[in-house]
């Protein structure tokens, strides 16, 4: 009887074992898979502070139209970050915009995107935060948008006509190929966000989805179908090498937001989910910019060596004669772009001619990459220009330089078309074009003193109105 009872004994503690061992494996199992959705949705780029900030801390700053919005921690501290959220509560956080003590988050956060994710994928995403990010008991900066734009409570009313929370359906009609495509571009990896224009209320415009759009003073190109405004004349395969790497050769290369896209997300992504978001976007819907006249990576070499025109230009003892666009480039450029614009050998400083930067009718792209540099880390490489904007260790140029240099680069290497003055370089040393929303911002906090003396009066008039008849 003894025996038999240690059996069972054993038995039962073997079982609990077991049953322990099963839930930590489905647990690592369930951490795996939260990294790898935290991966596709892009959360570190935002959520950690690229000036030495620890992983997912926050502190991040997005320079929005409306002002500059920090990003919050996100580690499971229970002080600092979202170690007390519930499951439902990070959801709604994630996917609503609502934080549990019922603050509305700003779009900033791409929530309108996050918002089609699946619940599996969710559930994945807060166990890893819970259980596979290590606490940091660090609190982020603080956002203070000025009024009205502090008035989280104005973002239920942006919700109720921007914020779609209807959860991804397959399409039966397309492949699963194309259907994965659609989940990550529109869903957890949230291209849409950024690729498509906004309108004034800063709401997608969805009748032009992945047309292209200004994020700060970058301009996130047209990725849709179109053989001439978009990505209709790649093939997938470069789409998918330029997805991985941040760049290919004879079309573009990542910079900015972008570059921190490909470095946090999009090289750790597998084979098959690049193809998927490759094959998506061959495959949607095009649409056409009409001031577009040709694909932007199509203007081809001209043949230009800016040398030849410079040398005997001045005595060999002159002073300050590096003034215009051909003795900027020289100056400054050339060394690594090469003196005829073709670039370095393996493109790593790419060609300045078959490049959308260059090729653009928006030449955003050209110009906040001579202020702002390109830092891209992708494996073992490291892509790096440096910035000739404020605090360049190499050389701060005025905004009439740089406007100059462009107008070198566009008319030489790329479009014609396209000319660049000091105040476009301006916008974009200030961060990026203001919307009419934001311009109006100083005028909103008297309007709405008028407004309310106007209602005020009204109230009163009726008041004595009433009060007449009553006599």
């Amino acid at each position: 009887m003894k025996n038999l009872l240690r059996f069972v004994l054993l038995a039962a503690t073997l079982n609990g074992l077991s049953a322990q061992a099963l839930a930590e494996e489905n647990q690592l199992d369930l951490v795996a898979k939260g990294k790898a959705v935290a991966t596709a949705a892009d959360c570190q780029a935002c959520h950690t502070n690229p000036e030495g900030g620890k992983p997912f801390a926050g502190g991040y700053a997005i320079h929005s139209p409306m002002g500059t919005i920090y990003t919050t921690n996100i580690t499971p501290s229970k002080t600092a970050g979202i170690g007390n959220y519930s499951e439902e509560q990070f959801s709604r956080a994630v996917r609503e915009g609502v934080r549990p003590d019922g603050g509305n988050l700003y779009p900033a956060m791409p929530y309108t995107s996050y918002s089609h994710m699946s619940d599996e994928d969710i559930h994945a995403m807060y166990v890893y935060f819970q259980h596979g990010v290590q606490p940091v008991e660090q609190t982020a900066s603080l956002t203070a948008l000025p009024f009205p734009f502090n008035m989280r409570i104005a973002m239920a009313g942006w919700n109720l006509l921007y914020l779609d929370k209807t959860p991804f359906k397959a399409d039966a009609s397309k492949s699963a190929e194309w259907n994965r495509g659609a989940y990550l571009v529109n869903g957890a990896g949230h291209c849409d966000t950024c690729h498509t224009p906004r309108n004034l209320m800063m709401g997608e415009v969805t009748t032009k989805p992945l047309a292209g759009g200004m994020v700060g003073p970058w301009y996130a190109p047209n990725i849709s179908a179109d053989a001439v405004s978009g990505i209709g004349n790649w093939t997938q395969a470069q789409l998918v090498e330029y997805l991985k790497t941040g760049r290919t050769t004879g079309k573009n290369q990542a910079a900015g937001p972008m570059a921190e896209a490909v470095q946090n997300s999009l090289q750790y992504l597998p084979d098959s989910d690049l193809n998927a978001i490759a094959f998506y976007l061959k495959n949607s819907t095009p649409v056409r910019d009409p001031a577009d006249k040709q694909a932007a990576d199509s203007f081809g070499p001209k043949q230009v060596n800016v040398e030849q025109g410079l040398r005997g230009e001045h005595p060999y003892n002159a002073n300050g004669t590096i003034k215009g666009g051909a003795a900027l480039y020289s100056g400054y450029c050339a060394s690594c772009h090469q003196p005829d614009g073709g670039g370095s050998k393996n493109q790593a400083y790419p060609s300045l001619y078959n490049n959308t930067a260059t090729g653009m009718t928006n030449a955003s792209n050209l110009i906040s990459a001579m202020l702002y540099g390109v830092d891209r880390q992708v494996g073992e490489q490291h892509v790096l220009m440096p910035k000739f904007g404020q605090g360049s260790y190499v050389g701060q140029l005025t905004d009439e330089q740089i406007a100059d240099i462009a107008n070198y680069v566009l008319t030489h290497y790329g479009n014609p078309a396209i000319a660049v003055s000091a105040h476009d370089v301006a916008v974009l040393r200030g961060g990026g074009p203001v919307t009419l929303l934001a311009r109006l911002q100083p005028l909103m906090a008297p309007a709405m003193v008028v407004a309310l003396i106007v209602v005020l009066a009204l109230i009163y008039w009726l008041f004595r109105r009433c009060r007449k008849r009553r006599v």
